[in-house]
């Protein structure tokens, strides 16, 4: 039986590093665009799953604190086993079964000393975030409640030891957090197995392959099954004939930073990184947001992209409102982690999107994502708002080398008024994208060298569609 002290123990020696795959969640669409942060910043070949969202790459265990600091990932998890071709029986019972045999043939060792590792990662984050706070938060590893009455200057105190498994303080406080420490270690360990089924020709369910495998595991391992407080949760991801049996190295999604005033439209911030990306910022490039909301995409690269500049604005007073306080949550964030420079190179300002107070041909790159005519806007005030955009950004836009990555899912109007403003963009090329069930379009835009004022399509007001067009392509849409 594996008790919560074999694993989670800190005293004792750091093993070699040794070679593991990970596999990651992404906002579906931008795998490649993962592939490549993951090549950039950590080495490695990432293979992008049959199953979109995923990728998989190989690492050694000592750049496992670098997969944490992936800005394109959602989820984390250590690959157990994978089976490209894995071939199911035809029949409920025999598939099931197959699950229940499967779970004592694994090769759970180096997956679980991955795990262990990860729990040293997070729990070293979070006590640099508390050292930083006034008020001391505990550690992520929240799973055990009795883990979490153990005092911040308890946990100081390890962090400074050598071996966090010997007793040597003689402190009556310390002794007695040692001891609930000890009781919360000879507990077996608490788990849950999640399921992510697709496929139409399986004989079984994701709740009936949760289950057997689940008890399998449980069996196997003599661990205690709790579906909401759990240390360990192992993953069983079956896609078609495709099988991926993981253990989760992140207990909520990365896209969960630096926003903390949401609006009713809130962009996910790997979304926004990614779109970032496909802009290709460089060196002093001048990055406009127009339509920020609660500045998600401005805020991620004015993170990644230090050298460059950016500016983010709205026409409601509220999203700048918002925009800004997330802007200051960032730059105290930096402040309290002792950083030497926390200022960071953006501006907001409430504007009219139509006549942005810029002059023209002065920015660089414009990447914003839309109203998709649903939560926020409609439909029918798109028709005229997208034509008036696109010439809009076309002036503030340098000529030939100005770019612009637009995300929007009313992607009929967006084509229409693209076709319009032909003389000013080019289309690159188009991601699809996955946003909040919506299905999306993110474009890739080229500013074409002619300047503004030369081409039929600056010099007139964009085409207004007749009243029952718009009503009829509203209720094609």
């Amino acid at each position: 039986m594996l008790f919560m002290k074999d694993l989670i123990c800190e005293g004792e020696e750091v093993p070699q590093p040794f070679s593991v795959t990970i596999g990651a969640t992404v906002p579906t669409g931008f795998e490649h665009t993962a592939a490549e942060e993951v090549h950039e910043k950590i080495g490695a070949v990432a293979r992008v799953s049959k199953d979109r969202g995923r990728i998989y790459f190989e690492i050694t265990t000592d750049n496992l604190p670098k997969v944490h600091h992936l800005k394109s990932v959602d989820n984390l998890f250590v690959v157990v086993e994978y089976y490209e071709n894995y071939q199911f029986k035809d029949s409920k019972e025999e598939a099931l079964l197959d699950f229940q045999q499967l779970a004592s043939t694994l090769p759970w060792t180096n997956a679980l000393e991955v795990w262990k590792m990860n729990n040293s990662v997070k729990k070293k984050r979070s006590r640099r975030r508390g050292a930083a706070n006034s008020k001391p938060k505990p550690s992520s590893d929240a799973s055990d409640p009795e883990k979490l009455q153990t005092e911040p200057e308890a946990l100081q105190e390890k962090d400074e030891q050598k071996d966090a498994c010997a007793e040597q303080e003689t402190d009556p406080q310390t002794e007695q957090d040692s001891e609930t420490q000890e009781q919360a270690e000879n507990k077996p360990l608490k788990f849950r197995v999640t399921c992510n089924r697709a496929g139409d020709k399986h004989s079984f369910t994701s709740n009936d392959a949760a289950r057997d495998f689940g008890g399998a595991v449980q069996e196997f391992f003599q661990w205690k099954a709790d579906m909401t407080k759990f240390d360990v949760e192992v993953l069983l991801n079956i896609h078609n004939n495709e099988v991926v049996i993981g253990i989760a190295l992140t207990e909520e999604s990365l896209h969960r930073r630096n926003i903390t005033h949401f609006g009713p439209t809130t962009l996910r911030s790997t979304l926004a990184y990614g779109m970032l990306r496909l802009c290709k910022p460089q060196v002093s490039d001048v990055i406009v947001d127009p339509m920020c909301g609660t500045g998600a995409i401005p805020l991620e690269g004015v993170i990644e992209w230090t050298h460059s500049f950016f500016l983010s604005g709205d026409n409601h007073d509220m999203a700048v409102s918002r925009t800004v306080n997330n802007i200051n949550h960032i730059v105290k964030r930096r402040q309290d982690g002792g950083s030497a420079s926390p200022g960071l190179p953006i501006d907001t300002a409430q504007w009219d999107l139509c006549h942005l107070p810029m002059r023209t041909s002065s920015v660089d790159i414009i990447t914003t994502d839309m109203p998709f005519g649903k939560r926020m806007g409609s439909k029918k005030k798109n028709w005229d708002l997208y034509p008036s955009c696109l010439r809009e950004m076309a002036r503030v836009c340098r000529p030939g080398t100005g770019r612009a990555v637009v995300l929007t899912q009313d992607k009929k109007c967006f084509q229409k008024a693209l076709v319009r403003m032909s003389g000013l963009w080019r289309k690159s090329h188009t991601v699809w994208v996955n946003v909040g069930g919506l299905h999306a379009g993110v474009f890739v835009l080229r500013r074409t060298g002619a300047n503004f004022g030369t081409t039929p399509e600056d010099v007139r007001e964009p085409h207004r569609a007749p009243e029952s067009q718009e009503e009829g392509v509203q209720d094609k849409v």
